[in-house]
C-alpha cells in the first residue's frame, strides 16, 4: 500500500491559521522533561509553518488526563520548544482547551508566531471524538496539520473530528516519514526482506506476524512470544513465559509460512535463570530445551550467530521487540547482537516503536538505523494492515 495524502507544503499557509497537532507526550520528572526526541522530533513541521507565513498554534495531548488537571499541563513543554525554536511559543492555558480567550489570542496573532494550547485531554470527549470539542478545534484554524504519528491509530477529536470541519487536513513531515517507511518500503522492499519480532506476547503481535508472512523472505521470532512457539513445536521451555490459548495458532503460523516458502526462525538455545530477576542464577542451553525450574530470559549464542547472519544479508529489515529482558544487564546480549548486526547491514533498518525504539537508543545504536518509528502502538497496527483513523482522515492529493 502507497500513500497519497496530501503534506504541509502542498496548501499555502500565508496568513492562514494552521492548527498543528504534534506528540508532546514526553515524561516529565520532577518539572523536568526527562526525553525530549518528540519535541525534536516535531520541530521539523513547526518550523516550515512560521517560515512560510503561518499564524501557528500546537496541540498535543500529554498523559492520561481525564480532564484538566494541573501535573499534566503543557506549560512546561512551551517552555522548553520557546528555548529550542530560539523564538518565543506563547501558551496559552484553558481547562476548556479553547475558549473565548484563546480565540482572542489567536486572532491578535501575527504571521509567523507560535501559540501552544492546553492538553487535548483535558477535554473528557477528546477520547470519545466528541462533535462539539472537534468544532471547537476546527473554529481556530484554517488549516490542520496532522504531525503526531503515535496518536494516528486513535480516532480522537484532535486527531478525526477537527478534519470533518476544516476544508485543509494535511500531514506534516514526521507523518509523512512514517509512511514513507513504514508504508513504501514495506510495500515493496528490497530483497532479501527480514522482519524481526520479540517482546513478551504472541497476543500482542497475532495479526502482525499473519500479515507480515505474505510480505517477508524470512520472520525472525525471539523474547517472550519465542516460547510458546517452541512449545507449540513439543519442545521443553521450563517455566517460561507461555500462552497456552495461542499453541495452535502458534502452529498454524509455522505452516502458513512453510506453505508461503518463508524461513521463520526460533531459537536454537537460550540463556535462562531460575527466576525473573538481573542475579538469577544464569545458565545457557545446549539447543531448544530448557530444564524444568528455569525460564528463558535471551536467547543464547547460538541464536545470536543464527539471527546475526541471516540479518547481515537483509536489504530491508523491520524490528519490534527486544529479544529477551534487555533491561537486565545479564540477559541483554541477545537485543544488542540483533541491533549491532542491523547497525552492520547494508539494509533499509527500521525499528517499528515502543520497547525496540527505547533499546536500540538505550544501547546506542539508534544513529545507525534507517528509521525509527515514533509510533509504538500505531507501529504495530500499521504492520498489522490496518487502516490508521488519524492518517484516513487527511486530505488525498
Amino acid at each position: 500500500m502507497t500513500f497519497n495524502k496530501k503534506s504541509i507544503e502542498d496548501v499555502s499557509l500565508k496568513g492562514k491559521r494552521v492548527l498543528i497537532r504534534c506528540d508532546f507526550n514526553v515524561p516529565i520528572v520532577d518539572g523536568k522533561i526527562t526525553d525530549e526526541n518528540r519535541l525534536v522530533g516535531a520541530l521539523d513541521t513547526i518550523k516550515y509553518a512560521v517560515k512560510n507565513g503561518g499564524k501557528v498554534i500546537l496541540c498535543s495531548h500529554l498523559g492520561k488526563a481525564k480532564g484538566p488537571d494541573e501535573t499534566k499541563s503543557l506549560r512546561i513543554v512551551g517552555e522548553r520548544l520557546s528555548q529550542l525554536l530560539g523564538m518565543n511559543v506563547k501558551f496559552v492555558p484553558s481547562d476548556l482547551v479553547v475558549d473565548d480567550n484563546v480565540r482572542k489570542e489567536i486572532s491578535m496573532m501575527n504571521d509567523g508566531e507560535v501559540i501552544l494550547i492546553e492538553n487535548t485531554r483535558f477535554r473528557p470527549e477528546e477520547g470519545k471524538c466528541g462533535e462539539e470539542f472537534s468544532k471547537d478545534l476546527a473554529s481556530i484554524c484554517d488549516v490542520y496539520v496532522n504531525d503526531a504519528f503515535g496518536t494516528a491509530h486513535r480516532a480522537h477529536c484532535s486527531t478525526v473530528g477537527v478534519t470533518k470541519f476544516v476544508d485543509e487536513s494535511v500531514c506534516g513531515y514526521l507523518i509523512q516519514k512514517e509512511l514513507k517507511f513504514l508504508g513504501d518500503t514495506i510495500s515493496k522492499p528490497s530483497r532479501p526482506f527480514v522482519a524481526v519480532l520479540g517482546g513478551a506476547k504472541v497476543s500482542d503481535k497475532i495479526n502482525v506476524i499473519n500479515n507480515l508472512l505474505d510480505k517477508v523472505d524470512t520472520l525472525i521470532i525471539g523474547g517472550g512470544m519465542a516460547y510458546t512457539f517452541l512449545k507449540a513445536q513439543s519442545y521443553s521451555i521450563g517455566t517460561s513465559l507461555v500462552e497456552e490459548d495461542k499453541l495452535d495458532y502458534s502452529r498454524e503460523m509455522v505452516e502458513k509460512a512453510k506453505q508461503k516458502g518463508v524461513n521463520l526462525l526460533l531459537p536454537v538455545d537460550h540463556v535462562i535463570g531460575d527466576k525473573f530477576d538481573n542475579n538469577a542464577v544464569r545458565k545457557e542451553t545446549i539447543d531448544q530445551n530448557i530444564e524444568d525450574g528455569f525460564m528463558g530470559l535471551d536467547i543464547g549464542s547460538k541464536t545470536c550467530k543464527l539471527f546475526s547472519d541471516v540479518l547481515k544479508k537483509a536489504k530491508t529489515i523491520i524490528w519490534n521487540g527486544p529479544m529477551g529482558v534487555f533491561e537486565f544487564s545479564n540477559f541483554n546480549k541477545g537485543t544488542i547482537e540483533v541491533a549491532k548486526a542491523m547497525a552492520e547491514a547494508d539494509a533499509t533498518t527500521i525499528i517499528g516503536g515502543g520497547d525496540s525504539a527505547a533499546a536500540v537508543n538505550i544501547l546506542g545504536f539508534g544513529d545507525k538505523m534507517t528509521h525509527i518509528s515514533t509510533g509504538g502502538g500505531a507501529s504495530l497496527e500499521f504492520l498489522e494492515g490496518k487502516v490508521l483513523p488519524g492518517i484516513d482522515a487527511l486530505n488525498n492529493k
